[in-house]
């Protein structure tokens, strides 16, 4: 199993920035994807954003140009920078971890994003 465990979250305003990072331990395998969704209550869980281990990305359109996730590899980590943030973005972040050949998706417990006045 995988351990993934986030930071970075809290509370700004909106037009602020914020960084979430998430560190994974454990039996890592390759090729993997990391990446981030988030959860606003009464809402589904949503895509943010996603790096395989090729260096591909895939982002939600809403985040699209104000949200840059990135990756060490080498460390295991996994990154997303977030700036021009809205009330809209506020949610649970939560990590995410997937070896789809080795049937692996593990999950972070999650960081909370609030953007308020």
């Amino acid at each position: 199993q995988v351990q993934l465990v986030e930071s970075g979250g809290g509370l700004v305003q909106p037009g602020g920035s914020l960084r979430l990072s998430c560190a994974a331990s454990g039996n890592i395998f390759r090729p993997n994807a990391m990446g981030w969704y988030r959860q606003a209550p009464g809402k589904q869980r949503e895509l943010v954003a996603v790096a395989n281990s090729g260096g591909i990305t895939n982002y939600a359109d809403s985040v699209k140009g104000r949200f840059t996730i990135s990756r060490d590899y080498a460390k295991n980590t996994v990154s997303l920078q977030m700036n021009s943030l809205k009330p809209e973005d506020t949610a649970v972040y939560y990590c995410r971890y997937t070896a789809t050949l080795y049937a692996r998706d593990d999950w972070g417990q999650g960081t909370q994003v609030t953007v308020s006045l």
